[in-house]
């Protein structure tokens, strides 16, 4: 839990990757908290994937799963 804690202070909250500007409200954090998310679970490049993003190496597991059950 604190590599995933630091990795969020990081690339979120010491950056304005995710937002413009200093936070003013909580929903300033929520917002780029939601961006940082999104961008962590399904766009970013994973070193041990290929350097792909999590989601083009999904796609690719699925298509070769339904290639591999097609009748020959």
């Amino acid at each position: 839990m604190e590599t995933i804690n630091g990795l969020y202070k990081a690339e979120c909250v010491r950056t304005t990757i995710f937002h413009h500007g200093p936070y003013k409200t909580i929903a300033d954090v929520e917002f780029a908290t939601a961006g940082w998310v999104d961008w962590y679970n399904d766009r970013r490049l994973h070193g041990s994937l290929g350097m792909v993003s999590p989601d083009e190496y999904e796609a690719a597991y699925y298509a070769a799963l339904s290639r591999e059950s097609l009748p020959a």
